[in-house]
This record gives C-alpha cells, structure tokens and sequence, in this order.
C-alpha cells in the first residue's frame, strides 16, 4: 500500500517491488532493484526516507524518517526481519539484522554489520567495517560497544547523547504526559493520509 503524507507520495522505481502487504507513507523513495518485503513499513513522518539500489527490507521491520533525521539506506544493504532503522543513515553494503534498533543521529558505515538485537543509541557512529555482536549496545561517536549487562558505563555516554532531544525535541525534564501529548499531536497528522492507488503495479510485480 502507498500513501500520501503531508501532501507527499512515495516515489518507487518501476524496478523495484513493494509487497502487497507492506506499507511505504509520504516522502519515500525507493530505488531500483530495491525489494520491501511483506508487512514491511516505510514511513516518512516528517522527515525523508531514501532506500538505495539493490538493497532489501525484510518482513515485518520499519524504517522512518524523522524531522531533522532523515533516513538513508545506502545500495547492496540489507535490513532484517523486525529490524527498526529511525533517522539513520545507514552505509552502502552494511548488514543490519533481525531485531537490531538504529536510532536518529546513528550512522552505520560501510559494511558495517549490527546482528541480532543490536542497538546503535542516538548520534552514535558505528565506523565501516565495525561489528556490534548480538544483542549488544554500540554508544557514542565514534560507537563503543558494551554487552547489555554494563549499564553504568552506557549511560555513563548515553546521557550526554540527548535522546529527548533528538528523538521527541524535548528537554529531559518534560513530563511523560505533555510528551505523549505532543506525540498524539504529532501522529495526528496520519488522520489525513490518502491512500494512493498502485494495484496494478502490485499485481505485476507479483506474477
């Protein structure tokens, strides 16, 4: 399903598939030889989402776009089942796997690899090549990676990385009820999305 967003359809290129069940919303373009693959989801919130040549977002994973974090999703990439990539810009070639979370500011380098449940925190940089073994937590810029147990010494980084501020644009000390407030605000403009006919495009590519 393709839908308008903020007055703004997804761009495919005839080369490329959408499944029938996935669902690609507002400023999204998606390249050639690109596949997004059954219940999928592609949404340009208020920020762009670019997904390069040849590259693969698997079932059931989400890719957004975020204002001020738009995402990018280089060529020869491939996003796993489930996997979450929020206002990252992910390199050419990188491998993010099952699970694995990319929040705004991260930047994923070439053929990097974040495996199972992996965690890029905000504005963190994994370097080209870099590995962040399953279910660790890459933090910082340039990213150290810590297995989940070491908390202290996350957060000993992860708090001056401003995650409020980076992904709501709120300071810290904004409660829990006016940010779900502005949330609702924000997620409201959905209530105006139109959906954009493509069934003939879908059928086509199914056969």
């Amino acid at each position: 399903m393709l839908v308008e967003h903020r007055g703004i359809r997804p761009t495919i290129h005839p080369d490329a598939y959408v499944a029938v069940t996935a669902v690609v919303i507002g400023d999204v373009e998606i390249a050639s030889g690109a596949r997004i693959l059954h219940g999928a989801v592609i949404s340009a919130e208020d920020g762009r989402v670019h997904i390069g040549e040849n590259s693969i977002v698997m079932e059931n994973a989400l890719v957004r776009g975020r204002s001020g974090h738009e995402t990018k999703i280089g060529n020869s990439v491939m996003v796993g089942p489930h996997a979450h990539v929020n206002g990252s810009q992910v390199d050419d070639e990188a491998f993010i796997a099952t699970g694995a979370a990319l929040f705004p500011g991260s930047t994923i380098g070439v053929g990097a690899e974040v495996r199972i449940n992996g965690v890029v925190q905000v504005n963190t940089r994994v370097a080209a090549g870099q590995v962040v073994p399953i279910g660790w937590i890459a933090v910082g810029d340039p990213a150290q990676v810590f297995s989940p147990d070491r908390h202290d010494e996350i957060w000993a980084i992860q708090r001056d990385l401003d995650f409020p501020g980076t992904v709501y644009g709120v300071s810290r000390d904004v409660s829990m009820r006016e940010l779900m407030r502005l949330q609702s605000e924000h997620y409201g403009a959905h209530r105006n999305d139109t959906v954009v006919t493509t069934a003939k495009r879908t059928e086509d590519a199914e056969t």
